[in-house]
């Protein structure tokens, strides 16, 4: 007996490595193994992962322990050397929103932004695409406002964050998946290679208004207080993530490279000393980081910032005959408190974004 009890405590952690080994192995070949053989391939890999399990918890097959147990760690040697061969893409068959890279110019103060998206969305298949051209002017940066898009229950949200100018125009960034014509995203798939990352610049209009109006999505909108310099700096982190991915492709990661820990990484280049916390993997939570750091509007209760920032019901409204209007951005801010504790009501419409900027179907 005892010495069966002392061979478990080396067989039970061994199998539950394996097990662990052949559900990344599995993962890897369903979402990326060759076509054609990625089913085959996984069935092998399958049955002999089960016939090393078995081997060290089943006593009629210890025989097997050894030659099994060999022959996984060279296929799982072989697994990794065929892993590390792929390599994300640049000229993938894209679905039409992600299909450009953002493309800037600086001159000072004075930045232009080629392939800024404005889609007008009417249903998720049904949309006029819009690439645009447009000039800022970083010294009349203003605000920076976190949207927290929760698309799968509280936990989990998307990030995107949007900056004011006092011309009262609004431009968000958002890291996403960059997904083929083909393809859709998966959580699980994300760990495994399935898709690359793109930094979108798009108008309030078309990546918020998409989310809280067309997919149905509960859309929260919070003043976020930064320094004009940490803005500036913010802003221009941006710019520089996105010639990044210009020059050099990345895939996405579920876990580790996605739309908050990358914007995380940002920020804590411009804030030295920001903490990890669980709530930068738990996204939907970001708010209550954010806000434990000071950075909201903490005179009020969270919950009473989350409940005065749900923009949904006034996103729908601001709609007209099933398209944006102009003043969205102004709409949806409505009533939402500013890092000082005044309540919102933003400076000029949008309406001028219109002057100066070019555009390409």
């Amino acid at each position: 007996m005892a010495a069966l009890s002392a061979s478990l405590l080396w067989r039970l952690p061994l199998a539950l490595g394996l097990t662990l080994l052949g559900a990344w192995g599995s993962g890897a070949l369903w979402f990326r193994g060759p076509r054609g053989f990625a089913a085959v391939l996984l069935a092998l890999w399958l049955a002999l992962t089960l016939v090393a399990l078995a081997s060290l918890l089943a006593p009629p097959l210890r025989e097997l322990r050894w030659p099994s147990l060999l022959v996984f760690a060279l296929v799982f040697v072989a697994l990794i050397g065929w892993w590390q061969t792929i390599r994300p893409a640049m000229d993938r068959d894209w679905a039409p929103d992600v299909a450009r890279l953002l493309e800037s110019e600086r001159d000072g103060d004075r930045v232009t932004l080629h392939n800024v998206r404005n889609f007008d969305w009417r249903t998720r298949e049904d949309f006029t695409p819009r690439w645009e051209t447009r000039t800022y002017d970083l010294s009349q940066l203003r605000s920076a406002d976190l949207i927290a898009s929760h698309w799968m229950g509280p936990a989990i949200a998307h990030t995107l964050v949007s900056f004011g100018f006092t011309d009262g125009r609004q431009l968000v960034f958002s890291v996403e998946v960059r997904r083929t014509r083909e393809s859709s995203f998966s959580a699980i798939g994300g760990l495994f290679k399935q898709s690359e990352l793109v930094l979108i610049a798009a108008d309030e209009r078309d990546i918020v208004r998409t989310r809280s109006n067309v997919r149905g999505e509960d859309v929260y909108l919070y003043r976020v207080a930064l320094p004009r310099a940490a803005l500036r700096d913010l802003f221009l982190a941006y710019l520089d993530e996105a010639e990044s991915l210009r020059r050099e492709p990345r895939f996405y990661n579920t876990v580790l490279s996605n739309c908050t820990t990358i914007v995380y990484d940002m920020v804590k280049a411009i804030v030295p000393g920001l903490p990890s916390d669980y709530r930068l993997l738990a996204s939907g939570y970001l708010p209550d980081y954010i806000y434990d750091l000071g950075a909201l509007d903490t005179s009020r209760p969270l919950a009473e910032l989350r409940a005065r920032g749900h923009i949904n019901a006034r996103a729908v409204a601001a709609d007209v005959d099933g398209h944006a209007a102009a003043d969205f951005p102004r709409a949806i801010r409505r009533g939402v408190p500013a890092p000082d504790g005044d309540l919102i009501e933003p400076g000029p419409s949008s309406a001028p974004a219109e002057a100066g900027r070019t555009a390409t179907p």
